[in-house]
């Protein structure tokens, strides 16, 4: 089983440095800071681009783990697609896309996850608001990193 959710952040900053500060390992490993996560193979710091990977290491749960992400698509600077290659998920693609209208940048991030054990049940009780709130405090962040 496999479960899917959209977080919408709206911010007057520009699309073009929300995108980049997206792909910036410093600003992930910034915005999840509490969690202790950093980079330990692949692009450790700097800004990704397409056929990137990167291995990050964190703490959730209180437990320790590792994945490694591929950037699998990239359309500077509208779209892009970071997916697990190896990892605790059976399945995790994360795509982002930034969309200015007026005066306005919408950053939409669309997760799909499906958990390895317990299924669907510890998909939607436990998983997806767990990362929902990650993916929000990494907004917030990315938000504030790019601020005129």
């Amino acid at each position: 089983m496999t479960s899917s959710f959209e977080v919408v952040t709206r911010t007057t900053a520009p699309a073009e440095a929300l995108f980049d500060a997206s792909l910036s390992v410093d600003e992930h490993v910034a915005s999840l800071a509490h969690s202790g996560e950093r980079a330990i193979a692949g692009v450790t710091e700097g800004t990704m681009d397409l056929g990137d990977i990167v291995t990050w290491r964190a703490r959730h749960f209180g437990c320790w783990f590792t994945m490694t992400v591929r950037i699998t698509a990239l359309d500077r600077p509208h779209r892009f697609v970071d997916e697990q290659q190896h990892g605790p998920f059976k399945l995790f693609r994360h795509e982002h896309t930034f969309e200015r209208h007026g005066g306005e940048t919408r950053m939409t991030d669309r997760i799909t996850v499906a958990s390895p054990v317990f299924g669907r049940l510890a998909e939607r009780l436990v998983l997806v608001p767990y990362l929902r709130r990650l993916i929000r405090a990494r907004n917030a962040h990315l938000v504030t990193a790019v601020a005129p």
